[in-house]
């Protein structure tokens, strides 16, 4: 009897312990389904991560609120802040405050998505206290505001990424600058996704117009797939950087909207700009004093001024060009082909500069050193100037339709060590024939149409480099 006692309490305890074992197993599988839904939720608008070095700290399971991502995830998507992305909503403070828990976490990306227009008001993204390698993904749209009110009495660029080391853009969304009410000093349309907001427009604009798209202070810069357009002055902007790479990048505005540079480089070293395409209404790559190691290749160009070092020297300064390579490039309706512009009154050099394999189509003037330059009805003469040396040009092809070749030396400082090798190029009109003064330098092969007027060798009493020690590092 006793033994039956025993089997029937075993017996019991067996079923009590199957049923609480498959009651949990309910509980676990429920629970996965619940994540697992959790996941594509969050995941819903953010990018392809494939190939993505992914922080320590991901998780697409997160559903929490904003301000706990900064713990639990890498991916800092703009809708998950605020931004409501209609093209009508300022969205200037969720970009801020997506950017603000980006930038705490190594590695992190920050998101636009595709399928929305983000209109976003003057921003920084700064980075003194920032945690390296952030990648700005940007899928979507940004447009710049419209109304006279949203600039104050002028700011001089709209979006700047500051003092920041490792800083990638990447994507292939657009900036739209909305640049037309600036270009010509009127409103037009508001540029939302909405045509009746043409009607909020209020006042003209600052007379300051502000670049688009500004780097400063930064190393280790990527950007690479996304469009400027329209901008409001230049396009893209690069101020005391290290390390830069430009690629499959496109800026594009009309020919005839002033000032719009396609990129423009400012005391920055070790640049490379490539694959790209650049139409704008000023020069497409414009580099300034400051700069050294520059590889700008594989550009299609136009319309616009073409590619330029310069201008130099304004007011009195001293500039300093050195290490530019200018390679592979085509340059079509262009009012320049490749250019140094200097003014009178400076001092500093550029040196070691070429221009190779550049193919020019209906370009005005496809070859120009002016160390004359002026943008002044009239600008009176100095006794000083920035001197141009050792500046190679091989194998510039193609159609011009005002003057091949012109070369504007400084009486003070004559332009030296100008080499040309295979320079072929034919007029589409009735055009002028070579200029040179004071330029000296070697023909290496014979050139169509010949450019007799430069002169061999070096200038009588010519001086070394006399301004070599103020370009020092």
């Amino acid at each position: 009897m006793a033994a039956a006692c025993n089997n029937l309490t075993s017996l019991a305890l067996a079923i009590l312990t199957a049923f609480l074992l498959g009651s949990s197993s309910f509980e676990t599988c429920s629970a996965r389904d619940q994540t697992k839904h959790s996941i594509q939720s969050s995941t819903a608008h953010e990018p392809s991560l494939q190939g993505r070095k992914l922080s320590k700290f991901t998780s697409y399971a997160y559903s929490g609120a904003p301000e706990e991502m900064a713990t639990s995830s890498a991916i800092f998507n703009v809708l998950s802040y605020g931004a409501k992305g209609d093209g009508r909503t300022d969205d200037t403070k969720a970009f801020e405050a997506a950017w603000a828990a980006a930038c705490k976490i190594e590695g992190a990306t920050m998101v636009v998505p595709s399928g929305s227009v983000f209109l976003v008001g003057p921003i920084s993204f700064s980075g003194p206290t920032c945690q390296p390698n952030i990648l700005f993904q940007l899928d979507g749209k940004i447009i710049a505001p419209t109304n006279s009110g949203a600039w104050g009495s002028g700011i001089l660029q709209w979006l700047e990424f500051s003092k920041l080391k490792g800083i990638t853009l990447t994507g292939k969304g657009i900036i739209d600058g909305q640049g037309s009410v600036w270009w010509h000093d009127a409103p037009s349309s508001y540029g939302t996704a909405d045509d009746s907001a043409s009607s909020e427009l209020k006042g003209n604009m600052p007379g300051t117009k502000p670049t688009a798209l500004r780097f400063y202070g930064s190393s280790g810069v990527t950007v690479t797939g996304i469009t400027i357009q329209n901008s409001q002055q230049t396009h893209l902007k690069f101020d005391d950087c290290t390390a830069v790479q430009v690629s499959d990048f496109t800026a594009s505005s009309p020919g005839d909207s002033p000032n719009t540079d396609g990129i423009h480089l400012q005391n920055s070293q070790d640049v490379t700009i490539y694959s790209s395409t650049l139409a704008c209404g000023d020069d497409c790559v414009s580099i300034q004093t400051g700069c050294s190691n520059i590889d700008v290749h594989n550009v299609n160009c136009g319309p616009g001024h073409g590619i330029s070092i310069g201008s130099l020297g304004k007011d009195n300064t001293n500039a300093c060009v050195s290490k530019i390579t200018v390679r592979d490039v085509t340059m079509h309706n262009t009012m320049t082909g490749v250019r140094i512009k200097t003014w009178q009154g400076g001092s500093g050099l550029v040196q070691q500069v070429t221009f190779s394999n550049i193919q020019v189509n209906n370009v005005k003037s496809p070859i120009v050193i002016d160390q004359y330059y002026c943008e002044k009805s009239s600008c009176h003469n100095e006794s000083s100037a920035v001197q141009v040396s050792n500046i190679a040009y091989v194998n510039i092809r193609g159609t011009y339709t005002e003057q091949p070749a012109h070369f504007a030396c400084s009486d003070i400082l004559p332009c030296t060590g100008i080499s040309l090798s295979t320079v072929a190029l034919k007029p589409v009109q009735s055009a002028t024939q070579p200029f040179c003064w004071e330029a000296y330098g070697e023909l290496k092969t014979a050139t169509d149409p010949p450019i007799n007027c430069l002169r061999r060798g070096m200038p009588p009493n010519a001086k070394s480099h006399p301004y070599s020690d103020s370009c020092q590092n």
